[in-house]
């Protein structure tokens, strides 16, 4: 078992730097077979190894047609990211002067499982289910459901790009730190400070992935 799991590892760890190296474009097939005898193992190993690719955002698995690299649109996060900064903002700052005892604990007890998970870097798959649970611990008191509908579809289209943010661009501990200062402002229900806070949070991780991006875009061109 121990070997089969060191061949996934070095499979998904080498296909990485190649996907985010640039050698592999976004909506490239990766061919089991073909991955399996490039690196000389089985098919076991380089579908697990997709699979842990997949949990990073990396990989997409189509039905009946296999794994594809990930579209990564630069145009597209940008969009996606100032949709949450609007909506999150605005639902954050209806919901802070309802937030009770309770939401509070809530929100610590899912921020306190959060930091455990990215410290440890396990879980990776759960990073951005985490991330959302505590987000939306503080915004449900506000008690606009429509808008958290929206938030939440959004945050679905956008997972992978968080989960790459935390992992490739040596994130985690600023979004820790952020998080805390987040619900301490929530805490003292300054709104103001709260808001402002989520402001930069949003649009400092989608920056964080667009300079991820173009730096792979570059090393595409100069290859």
């Amino acid at each position: 078992m121990a070997t089969f799991k060191t061949r996934a590892q070095f499979v998904a760890d080498d296909l990485r730097k190649r996907i985010l190296g640039g050698e592999f474009k976004g909506g490239t097939q990766l061919r089991q077979d073909a991955l399996a005898k490039d690196y000389d193992v089985s098919r076991i190993p380089v579908r697990e190894a997709l699979l842990t690719l997949e949990s990073e955002g990396l990989v997409e698995f189509y039905a009946h047609r296999g794994a594809f690299t990930t579209e990564l649109s630069v145009s597209k996060i940008r969009e996606l990211f100032e949709l949450r900064t609007l909506l999150e903002t605005y639902v954050l700052r209806h919901a802070i002067d309802k937030l009770s005892a309770a939401d509070l604990q809530k929100a610590e007890e899912i921020l306190q499982k959060y930091d455990e998970a990215l410290n440890s870097r396990g879980e990776i798959d759960n990073w951005s289910e985490y991330n959302y649970a505590f987000h939306l611990a503080l915004y449900e008191p506000a008690d606009l459901p429509e808008t958290i509908a929206l938030i939440s579809h959004l945050n679905t289209k956008s997972d992978r790009y968080i989960r790459m943010q935390l992992l490739y661009t040596q994130e985690i501990e600023k979004a820790e730190r952020e998080h805390h200062e987040l619900l301490e402002f929530a805490r003292q229900g300054d709104a103001d400070k709260a808001c402002a806070l989520l402001k930069t949070h949003i649009q400092e991780a989608c920056e964080g992935i667009v300079e991820l991006l173009e730096k792979r875009a570059q090393h595409t061109e100069k290859n």
